[in-house]
């Protein structure tokens, strides 16, 4: 990727983490780049271009953080409960400020808007690794384990990002470690 490009992408992710997508101005971005504003449309057409730009981004190295962590998990089980300190690292690393991905979702709420079907990709593939680490684990119904431990992954992140206690993970990882016990000992049973 053109350094420039990737220097625009990382100011803009930097500022929209810390301050937000709508009210981080082009500017702002441009200048935290080093860079002019013709020189940021000459990369990016719009500031929407330029939002999506930096969800795939962030998209991209979430996944690379998802396979080194899964990469050190013995099973699918203990893969699953991974996520828990995927989801609490990245809140940390954030400054508690919540999910980029959520955050942009609402700022920007037509269903058919660029940056809303950024987010829905990046969330279809969370649900994604889930289910597949469900399925290798012998749950029953892996789509609705995938879906209740995306819920309750969601759910510990806000939680966090408006209490900054991060010990809502602990108390869901025990939840989701629980809830998927039950589900393999029905499947064991059935």
């Amino acid at each position: 990727m053109d350094k420039t490009r990737m220097r625009l992408i990382d100011a803009a992710l930097r500022l929209f983490l810390s301050h937000g997508v709508h009210i981080t101005g082009v500017t702002a971005i441009a200048s935290s780049a080093g860079v002019t504003k013709m020189t940021l449309y000459s990369h990016f057409p719009s500031k929407d271009s330029l939002i999506v730009a930096c969800l795939d981004e962030r998209d991209r190295r979430w996944r690379e953080e998802v396979a080194r962590t899964l990469a050190k998990q013995p099973d699918p089980v203990s893969g699953m409960l991974a996520f828990f300190d995927l989801y609490q690292r990245f809140l940390l690393r954030d400054s508690g400020r919540g999910c980029l991905f959520v955050n942009s979702a609402a700022e920007f709420p037509q269903p058919d808007h660029p940056v809303r079907l950024a987010v829905s990709r990046h969330k279809q593939g969370i649900r994604e690794h889930l289910s597949a680490l469900a399925a290798r684990a012998g749950v029953r119904d892996p789509d609705v384990a995938a879906e209740g431990l995306f819920i309750l992954l969601e759910g510990c992140f806000v939680s966090g990002s408006m209490s900054q206690d991060t010990p809502v993970f602990d108390t869901a990882r025990r939840m989701a470690h629980s809830w998927i016990q039950q589900q393999e000992s029905q499947e064991q049973s059935a």
